[in-house]
């Protein structure tokens, strides 16, 4: 992807990137030793380093987000004064500081045909003898990639020689951040398209209530300022110190959480002498009741649940050219405002009021900025909530992602991505619903009860519930069944219509009123209908009671000329049908098809398929309800328009390995197909649509190309999207609320969650069935459907 700012063609991932492919999705292989192999010459743990970290947490991302895709390898990076004991599986050990170890080193890997690419984690501290690794990376005959986690500005000749030597001998370069690019460019002379950015993963977290962390940690009642890593006096932590003299007259609740252990190769050379000195300074200070320190090398939960109860995180570092901070981007992802010295990564990160910087070593500018956060309220949580979009596209999984793309482009045919299927969780969906019913919205991931109900959400619910109980009978599903099942009896009016929204207190809003809620009414016969539906497996008096509901609307049925409420309303009452036949149920499905027919028959043209002159929201469900009336009556030119308007919609919105629904940033109309531009936009409600309509035609027509497309467009929520980022959230739960042209809609409403698990149930049905749906020719036979009706 061209950087149109600075950086000419370098390739910025996951926020775009123009090579990718998606490769066959449908790819696998007969056993994990016959994929493609990437090895990863890295630090890794036991090793107490920040680069073993990151190499730990990127490959656990790279295998939980993928399967069949390739194998990924170990070769840890060691010293003769660094050894250690692994406990995951290593196929090589390079002791970087024996030239003969990376001679053999190259020679295994180049015998090796299942290793097919290298991924090295370079750091001049790891790799001080530059001239063993170059001639290393002479000897190798596979592509390797390299990740600089420090670029130096400024080199003299003999760094700027060797650094050119390694990136020449390599087929990519990997750093974190625009600033690095850019020294990697003018400094060193690189061709800005051999460089791609794929920013430091920070961990997705489920932001847990703070004041519940701060009593399991034993500092109730205190507003916290923290700073973690492992300790070094380049931290320059005696800066916060200096500060908390001044931050504590006005602030006595203030404690400052020291969290790390001494980095190891300072305690080698140094033992304690800097955390010491810092000791010492808090007692000469009297700073003893407000400094704690956390002399341990924390579990990463613990350290989440540290910076999640953080309320200001303080980045002191006094390293200029310090190029990432992994701490410092846990810190944001945890929700945590920001002040940080200006090293490169938090002068990129922390723009658009995203967190403040100070200078270097200055405690006084350091005390200022922290004693009036801590005064402002509003403007704390302002400084979150930025910082959490601003970091929102380095998770892991999108870490995980970008990696995979460029591992896939370079491999040239080698490796083709396969998304791995998340478990299915229902905890966000849970946690989105009272006694009452489902939230509208939420704040990221904490439901806004205050955004009130709406019978939309609920009834999407009630589908999902009942998919989920169909597939696992799970006593529990019942409890929440019940929920949007009265729900939607209390949105029902006596004159056979429903109310859509409601606010927190059970009172309908005057938005009743002021919106047309024809739609809304036709989502409540379909979701009524799906229950009816599942009659032989849930309680007789949920089926009568919604039975009952549906009923008390049929007068009213007719009088709804909406396109997808009809098609709504079609789906709804097909559903029933399938399991109660009723006359009256024929004849609304009949009048309400014939409609459609008609539409279709007015605005198609030989080059525009399609019921209405633009295609809009929820398109899939218009084809899907033809194809629901004709299995109900047995029509035949349901089903004609029906396939003719689906394949029509597909051309429209898919290519060959991905899906881009229609915008609501600009529908697309009859005759200006060539003009479709709009980016973003994108809803997760039409992703699921279209895969329950390509469901249903793959049910009726065994066209391998619909069962093929309901993979990608499932991929879409997994990170096949032109953002090449996820939208299922898979620590919550949760399903972000849209795809717009540069960033994810973070917020986690009940719509798209519901969306997402609808989506995630049809995939589980298909698989669990192997794909042995429904005998349309069999299912008219059973119901003597008299084509008379029509």
């Amino acid at each position: 992807m061209n950087n149109e700012n600075t950086l000419g063609r370098i390739n910025v991932l996951p926020l775009g990137w123009q090579k990718f492919s998606a490769g066959n999705n449908t790819h696998k292989l007969d056993s994990a030793n016959s994929l493609p192999e990437i090895l990863f010459i890295t630090s890794f743990p036991p090793r107490e380093c920040g680069i073993a970290t990151y190499s730990q947490d990127l490959i656990k991302a790279l295998k939980n987000k993928f399967s069949y895709s390739f194998k990924i390898s170990i070769c840890p990076l060691e010293s003769d004064s660094e050894k250690h004991i692994y406990q995951e599986p290593i196929k090589y050990v390079l002791n970087a500081d024996v030239s003969e170890d990376f001679i053999k080193l190259a020679k295994s890997i180049n015998n090796d045909d299942n290793i097919k690419m290298v991924m090295i984690q370079h750091e001049f501290g790891l790799l001080k003898k530059a001239f063993y690794f170059e001639h290393f990376l002479k000897l190798l005959n596979k592509p390797a990639v390299i990740a600089f986690h420090t670029v130096l500005p400024r080199p003299n000749e003999a760094l700027k020689t060797s650094v050119k030597n390694i990136v020449n001998l390599c087929e990519s370069v990997i750093v974190m951040t625009h600033i690095s690019a850019g020294i990697l460019t003018t400094d060193y002379e690189v061709t800005d398209d051999k460089i791609t950015i794929i920013p430091h993963g920070t961990h997705l977290v489920p932001h847990s209530d703070k004041d519940f962390l701060k009593a399991k940690y034993n500092v109730s009642g205190r507003r916290v300022l923290s700073t973690f890593g492992l300790l070094s006096s380049g931290k320059s932590i005696e800066t916060t110190l200096e500060a908390m003299t001044e931050i504590i007259k006005d602030n006595d609740d203030v404690l400052f959480l020291i969290i790390g252990k001494t980095h190891p190769s300072v305690a080698k050379e140094e033992g304690e002498k800097y955390r010491n000195f810092l000791e010492n300074k808090v007692e000469s200070l009297q700073l003893q009741n407000y400094v704690r320190f956390i002399n341990h090398y924390l579990t990463l939960s613990d350290l989440l649940d540290y910076l999640q109860l953080t309320d200001i995180y303080l980045f002191t570092s006094k390293d200029p050219n310090q190029a990432v901070s992994g701490t410092f981007s846990y810190a944001i992802s945890c929700g945590c405002p920001i002040i940080s010295t200006p090293i490169p990564h938090a002068r990129e990160v922390l723009k658009n009021g995203a967190g403040i910087i100070v200078d270097f070593k200055n405690s006084g500018q350091l005390s200022a900025a922290v004693i009036n956060l801590l005064g402002d309220e509003a403007l704390l949580k302002e400084i979150s909530s930025n910082g959490l979009h601003s970091m929102a596209h380095t998770a892991w999984e999108n870490a995980a992602i970008a990696h995979a793309l460029l591992f896939e482009n370079i491999s040239e045919g080698e490796i083709h991505l396969n998304y791995k299927i998340p478990a299915i969780n229902l905890d966000y969906v849970k946690k989105l619903t009272t006694h009452f019913g489902m939230i509208q919205f939420s704040i990221i991931n904490q439901p806004d009860i205050g955004s009130g109900y709406t019978l939309d959400d609920n009834a999407r619910a009630l589908v999902a519930m009942c998919q989920h109980y169909e597939l696992t009978q799970e006593a529990e599903d019942l409890k929440y069944i019940e929920i949007y099942l009265n729900f939607i009896r209390y949105c029902l009016q006596e004159d056979g219509s429903f109310l859509n929204y409601v606010d927190k207190d059970g009172v309908f809003t005057q938005q009743n009123y002021e919106n047309n809620l024809a739609d809304s009414n036709g989502r409540a016969i379909w979701a009524l209908g799906y229950l009816i539906s599942l009659s032989e497996s849930l309680p007789q008096e949920m089926v009568f009671e919604a039975g009952k509901t549906i009923d008390s609307t049929l007068a009213n049925l007719l009088e709804i000329h909406s396109t997808r409420a009809m098609a709504f309303i079609i789906k709804g009452l097909y559903y029933r049908s399938s399991v109660q036949h009723s006359v009256q149920d024929m004849l609304l499905i009949t009048r309400l098809s014939n409609r459609l027919v008609q539409m279709y028959k007015h605005e198609a043209e030989p080059e525009w398929s399609w019921f209405e002159s633009y295609l809009t929201y929820g398109n899939s469900i218009l084809p899907e309800a033809m194809l629901c009336a004709w299995l109900a009556t047995g029509e035949p030119i349901y089903k004609q328009t029906a396939k003719t308007s689906f394949d029509f919609l597909l051309s429209k919105i898919f290519t060959e390995k991905s899906i881009k629904v229609i915008s609501n940033q600009g529908w697309l109309h009859k005759g200006e197909e060539e003009n479709r531009v709009k980016i973003g936009g994108e809803q997760p409600i039409d992703i699921t649509y279209t895969i329950l309509a390509l469901n249903k035609f793959y049910a009726v027509f065994k066209d391998e190309s619909y069962k093929n497309k309901s993979k990608i467009a499932f991929d879409w929520f997994l990170g096949n999207n032109h953002l090449h980022q996820i939208i299922y959230n898979p620590c919550t739960g949760g399903c972000y609320d849209g795809l717009e042209e540069s960033y994810i809609n973070l917020n986690q409403g009940a719509e798209s969650t519901v969306s997402y698990l609808m989506a995630r149930l049809t995939l589980e049905k298909a698989s669990r069935s192997n794909q042995k749906l429904e005998n349309p020719e069999k299912l008219y036979l059973k119901f003597n459907r008299q084509s008379h009706l029509v």
